[in-house]
């Protein structure tokens, strides 16, 4: 029994593959499984560190496991991800048969009833993982107004597992926080832009924003159709290939899905240690942000340009610089087609929902709502909704609109990334993953996001309210791989081989007091 005990995985890293040898020899259950990860919920999420990157979990989570178990002694495991928890971001809609809301964070929400679980929590269930619970997020995937990211009025002020003041970036926050020290195997978060990149960045952990259309949106409280996507967040480039193999393809609820590529991808087989040898990358530097205020911190920019040397040792050859001939005019773009898509589009969320015990079900009534309820959801620092209201003061899908949307196309796409690509004959760009996803995001593209470093013990705190900061000593940075519609199979295959080299992810810790202690037991 003790040669078990010492092979048994530990949770703080394990992924899919060494979880399911264990699972598959008897080493463990999946019952075990969700069992220990409940336990490290309860001990850092609101106790200890108090990260808050769990919104809720599942009652029903261990009799599903426990079927699971059952199935797999009968009949065997459907895929890889048979008997895995997931944590879900809160803005993906989950039947409330299982006992989770579906609230974007927010109390206006609290206990409506979805018509359908979302179009890739259907592919999970099917695949055969465990629903966990919710992951905290950005209310309302930072679409409220300038509030701290991380923050939603059910959850509280999530905050990084690598230093007690550190800013988890969002809005996905709750999903890179809780992969970032093993709350789940898996979790998923969704992109507008930005949002699965930057807190994979700031979470040491690995972040993929496929391209839009690949997965489904149906079933996710929405910001924008021309750049919402929804994608895994893990602690490896294996496990995020894995999972994106499940959720990716075709659903008839969301129609931009229909014309993907067939079939879908065995994503793990782009997991190649030479997938850079031969290739050319791109660095757009005209795209980093430069400003006074933004300007990316020196120990970042110097950790970046020591990994394009060790892509040329990987067999790349980089071409630096590679600017986005838009880049200027992109760093200037407006936000018109985010406020006039939101607008209709939770509309339309809001009114499907079978019901709403606020009564909340128009974009108007959630403004309301939070004006009513200043002590749920406008606390001291935490206010600002001038962003819904922009939103709500649109007037739909007009003239505007349309060439708004047609120069993000142009400036993103066309003049941006497929302009450079062309130009230089690259076969991707890369970027330090902070204020860079903009031109990705405008134009729909795919994203693949990994560790690259962390900032100095001597680097200077830089808070953005008196209780949250980034950067501070020790937290992560990460590096963006970027491709053009449907290159999300060749970037996991360059990032997987950076990964793979380096080693980032494993080569420092979580603060002490936010690692859970509770590891599997056998029996």
């Amino acid at each position: 029994m003790s040669s078990s005990k010492q092979s048994l995985p530990d949770l703080y890293e394990a992924g899919i593959v060494e979880l399911q040898a264990g699972l598959d020899t008897g080493l463990f259950t999946s019952v075990d499984l969700v069992t220990a990860y409940l336990a490290r919920i309860e001990e850092v999420n609101l106790h200890g560190a108090g990260l808050r990157a769990v919104l809720e979990v599942s009652p029903a989570a261990l009799e599903i496991a426990a079927k699971l178990d059952e199935e797999r002694r009968t009949s065997g495991k459907r895929t890889m991800l048979h008997g895995i928890p997931v944590l879900l971001k809160d803005n993906i809609a989950t039947l409330p048969s299982e006992g989770l809301s579906t609230t974007a964070g927010s109390h206006a929400l609290f206990g409506s009833i979805v018509p359908d679980d979302a179009g890739v929590v259907k592919r999970l269930r099917n695949a055969g993982a465990v629903i966990l619970g919710k992951a905290n997020m950005s209310e309302f995937a930072n679409f409220r107004g300038s509030n701290l990211s991380g923050w939603s009025g059910r959850g509280g002020q999530c905050k990084s597992a690598y230093h007690p003041k550190g800013s988890p970036s969002g809005s996905s926050s709750g999903s890179g926080v809780a992969a970032s020290v093993g709350l789940a195997t898996v979790t998923l978060g969704t992109e507008t832009d930005g949002s699965i990149a930057s807190p994979s960045s700031n979470n040491n952990i690995v972040g993929i924003k496929p391209t839009v259309g690949l997965t489904s949106r149906a079933g996710v409280l929405p910001i924008a159709a021309a750049q919402d996507t929804v994608g895994p967040m893990t602690r490896s480039v294996e496990d995020a290939a894995m999972v994106l193999s499940i959720i990716a393809g075709e659903d008839a609820n969301d129609r931009r899905t229909l014309s993907q590529p067939r079939p879908v991808p065995d994503y793990s087989k782009a997991l190649d240690i030479n997938a850079l040898r031969g290739k050319r990358i791109g660095v757009p530097r005209t795209s980093m942000p430069s400003g006074n205020t933004d300007a990316l911190p020196q120990s970042m920019c110097s950790a970046f340009n020591e990994s394009l040397l060790i892509m040329e040792t990987l067999g790349a050859t980089i071409v630096d610089p590679a600017n986005l001939p838009s880049a200027e005019e992109i760093k200037n773009s407006d936000r018109l087609v985010l406020y006039v898509d939101f607008k209709i589009e939770v509309n339309e969320y809001l009114s499907a929902l079978k019901e709403v015990p606020t009564g909340v079900r128009t974009l108007a009534d959630l403004i309301q709502f939070n004006v009513d309820h200043p002590e749920l959801e406008l606390p001291e620092g935490y206010s600002d909704q001038s962003k819904l209201i922009q939103c709500q003061a649109t007037n739909g899908r007009d003239e505007a609109y349309g060439k708004a949307l047609a120069r993000n196309l142009e400036l993103g796409a066309t003049r941006g990334i497929d302009a450079v690509l062309k130009e230089y004959n690259l076969d991707a760009l890369v970027l330090p993953a902070k204020g860079t996803h903009t031109p990705a995001a405008i134009a729909g593209y795919p994203t693949v996001t990994v560790p690259l470093g962390f900032f100095p013990e001597d680097e200077p705190i830089k808070y953005d309210k008196p209780n949250v900061a980034y950067p501070t000593p020790g937290m992560p940075f990460g590096l963006t791989f970027f491709g053009t519609a449907f290159d999300d199979y060749a970037l996991i295959g360059m990032a997987y081989a950076f990964e793979q080299k380096t080693k980032v992810r494993t080569s420092r810790r979580a603060i002490v007091e936010a690692i859970p202690k509770t590891q599997l037991k056998t029996k």
